[in-house]
């Protein structure tokens, strides 16, 4: 997109009377210069000539200073931002060092195989352009088994993510001996996605990944690459367990872009209802289309992105013009492999001129040259927001990126206080390796590929008492045996197969479509999410298509889906129930005890809403009959004491119908905003609120980590609870609705007694908190 054509759009939208309105703030980041830095001497000539036949006849300097880094075998990160050119920072040493050495070997990770296909393209470029004597290979779930011999033996750089990692090659260690003696580098990249449960369990991967390596004699160097984040260094070494530095200076240059933030307009300024920002995103990415700007347009969960390519498709339907000779697809998890590279392949060849994604194109894969990016909700994190912002635009032209908020809090909250991310730090990404539930999987593991000494340690040196307890519990499950002053793996089981990096659970449910008569494979997803999207009658929605699910069968692992066409998507209504188990420790942020222990949570999803196409109004209900979900995990419980500031005021409301209104508002705000100071999605904390809570006996704000065992995030809520219960009380305050509205406490439940008391209640609580 040129710059008068960026320009024109703004122009135009600014003076449209009914979305220049809309827009609260444009903001331009100016174009920045390349720093440059000499090609380093000693580097192989062939591989001087590849460099020369891509175009590089020199280096940024961050690239530069990543060489000296890997040469001088120091384990770094690299954290700069989208096209910055962070391949290079791990390519360029590691195909000197298995240039000097014929021995030497190299491990590739990446969170997702479409970025696997899209580096092995990238690196075959580059040694194809020398000709240089380095075999690469793609090992994951893709690949066919007639190709796996030969990437164990004869490839040189083995790309694969950690779930390949974890349960195709560290258990078949022994066939892997070549690769592993002559193991150099070990490079991560994407580290910024590793944070929460999938963080924790790749911390735990690796750990497994230099045992054995240390085993056949290698010792290789570590080379991260992030996304930034406010922590870098430190995330790197809670993942690999040894000092690490960071390499944050970027030498890369930037083109201007310019970045408007959009706020649909109330359509009921009395309950603050705001128009859906899933068709105010539909209509902006339809006018940058329209002017033949190729648009991304990012979405927060799977449905939405079907039900926004299905607005899109609709928007351009002609079949006299083949729909304006434009082609939108939807892109997320749950396709299958071939239909992600055909959607890939056009947007790189210019056949798709459109997207709606989740976040799994806001990583590198190569998408060619998109010049604008819509993005429908806060994505969850600075480093997601920029990451996205990003894949619109080159080095060398003008581009576009357009938020557009949701009625949510932390979206209001963050169109009012603009600076409060685009001015402010990243924030710092978490993880709990020794989450008790993790560790033990990856015992299990461990033990599994190479026998335990009987004083062994797993992870750092600390975690020397954590592991005997753990192989001594192993074995009184008969998992384990000592003898021989070593702990060996007994047990017939495989135990990688039955552990999921990225859920709580490892069993998949296959979508299989069943019209006409077909049985076909469209698309898969994890158990637990099964129960909440594809029950019985639910629409599941695949590249546009609608269908209507007729039975799911949880012990088989199946769900039959039938086509159709309908009117409505579903959304499934879930009900928790809570114990409390343990009480660990207690604080008093705001002068309200909080307490941090561990909760049995069941959860079951018991009935569903049909919303209507567009307008998304509610056209009536339906029952699920599925078992509930258990699950032990950590939680934050904050207690209004009948002394403290919060209890008066909740008090002084009156009756307990209008106390169970306010603490409610106060909940929805506290989850929704805490994500911002965690770094975590809303779906990651789950929330309830007692009026006479049976355990404690006093009003509680229930707050919990939605994965067994917690992930730390309930730990660091108890730190940052001031400052959450002030942007709460800042978010109140600065909404101009009357009673509460999605904006900002919520809107009035089924279930309330007292209709419109949830702002005021709420305001009433919270400013005596913060007050105090």
């Amino acid at each position: 997109m040129s710059d008068t054509t960026v320009s024109d759009f703004i122009n135009d939208f600014l003076k449209d009377p009914e979305m220049g309105a809309c827009i609260t703030r444009v903001h331009r980041l100016p174009a920045v210069a390349a720093r440059w830095a000499q090609l380093p001497e000693g580097l192989d000539p062939r591989l001087t000539e590849a460099l020369a036949t891509r175009g590089y006849k020199r280096l940024y300097t961050h690239q530069r200073l990543a060489w000296e880094h890997a040469r001088a075998g120091r384990d770094f990160v690299v954290v700069t931002p989208t096209a910055s050119g962070k391949t290079l920072c791990y390519n360029l040493p590691t195909v000197q060092a298995l240039l000097e050495s014929p021995d030497a070997r190299a491990l590739y990770l990446f969170p997702t195989k479409a970025l696997s296909q899209d580096q092995q393209a990238e690196m075959n470029a580059l040694l194809g352009a020398g000709k240089l004597p380095v075999k690469v290979a793609t090992y994951d779930g893709d690949t066919p088994q007639s190709v796996r011999a030969s990437a164990r033996d004869a490839a040189r750089i083995v790309i694969t993510n950690p779930d390949m990692l974890h349960s195709g090659v560290l258990p078949n260690h022994a066939k892997w001996i070549k690769f592993f003696t002559g193991l150099r580098f070990i490079v991560v990249d994407e580290m910024h996605t590793y944070r929460g449960v999938f963080g924790s369990h790749v911390a735990n991967v690796l750990r497994r990944l230099l045992r054995i390596a240390s085993f056949y004699g290698s010792k290789p160097s570590f080379i991260f690459c992030s996304a930034t984040i406010g922590n870098p260094a430190e995330l790197a070494q809670a993942l690999c367990g040894r000092p690490v530095e960071a390499i944050s200076e970027n030498g890369a240059p930037r083109a201007e872009k310019a970045l408007l933030l959009y706020n649909p307009p109330l359509v009921d300024p009395v309950q603050g209802i705001r128009k859906s920002s899933a068709l105010e995103s539909r209509t902006v990415a339809a006018k940058l289309l329209e002017r033949g700007v190729r648009t991304i347009l990012f979405a927060r969960s799977r449905l939405r992105v079907e039900i926004i390519a299905s607005y899109l498709n609709e928007h351009f339907a002609n079949l006299y013009t083949d729909n304006h000779r434009l082609r939108i697809e939807p892109y997320r998890s749950g396709l299958l492999p071939n239909e992600r590279r055909d959607i890939e392949k056009g947007l790189r060849d210019g056949s798709i001129q459109g997207v709606v994604s989740t976040n799994a194109l806001e990583l590198g894969i190569d998408i060619g040259g998109l010049d604008a990016a819509v993005i429908a909700g806060w994505p969850g994190s600075l480093a997601s927001f920029w990451q996205q912002a990003g894949r619109a635009g080159r080095r060398d032209g003008m581009s576009l990126a357009v938020y557009v908020a949701s009625s949510s809090p932390v979206d209001q909250y963050l169109v009012e206080h603009p600076d409060r991310f685009l001015q402010a730090a990243a924030e710092a990404a978490r993880i709990d390796p020794e989450n008790p539930y993790i560790f033990m999987d990856h015992v299990k593991c461990a033990a599994f590929e190479l026998p335990f000494a009987e004083d062994a340690v797993f992870g750092p040196i600390a975690n020397r008492e954590l592991t005997l307890d753990g192989l001594s519990m192993l074995e009184e499950e008969g998992l384990v045996r000592l003898t021989g002053q070593r702990w060996h793996w007994s047990a017939d089981s495989y135990p990688s197969e039955k552990i999921s990096l990225r859920s709580a659970s490892a069993d998949n449910v296959v979508i299989v479509d069943t019209t006409q008569g077909a049985n076909t494979v469209i698309g898969e997803m994890d158990r637990p999410s099964a129960k909440e999207l594809v029950f019985k009658d639910a629409v599941y929605m695949h590249r546009g298509r609608q269908f209507i699910v007729l039975e799911l069968d949880i012990e088989k692992r199946i769900c039959r889906v039938e086509e159709r066409e309908l009117n409505y998507y579903t959304d499934a209504v879930t009900k928790f129930d809570i114990k409390v188990l343990s009480e660990d420790d207690r604080a008093l942020p705001c002068g309200q005890e909080a307490v941090l222990g561990d909760l049995l949570v069941r959860s079951r999803a018991e009935k569903f809403k049909k919303l209507r196409f567009h307008s998304h109004e509610n056209i009536g209900y339906g029952e699920i009959y599925l078992p509930p979900e258990e699950m032990q995990t950590r939680a934050l419980a904050v207690l209004f004491q009948p002394d403290s500031a919060g209890a008066q005021a909740l008090l002084a409301l009156g009756d307990e119908s209008k106390q169970a209104v306010a603490l409610s508002g106060i909940l929805s705000l506290i989850r929704s905003l805490a994500p911002i100071r965690l770094l975590c999605d809303f779906g990651d904390l789950g929330g309830s609120y007692r009026v006479r809570d049976d355990h404690y006996g006093v009003p509680a704000l229930y707050l919990w980590d939605r994965y067994p065992g917690g992930t730390g995030l309930c730990e660091a809520l108890l730190e940052l609870m001031p400052d959450v219960l002030a942007d709460a009380l800042s978010r109140l305050g600065s909404c101009d609705c009357g009673s509460g509205c999605p904006s900002c406490a919520g809107l009035d439940q089924a279930e309330d007694a007292v209709r419109g008391f949830r702002k005021r209640g709420a305001l009433a609580v919270l400013s005596a908190i913060v007050r105090s």
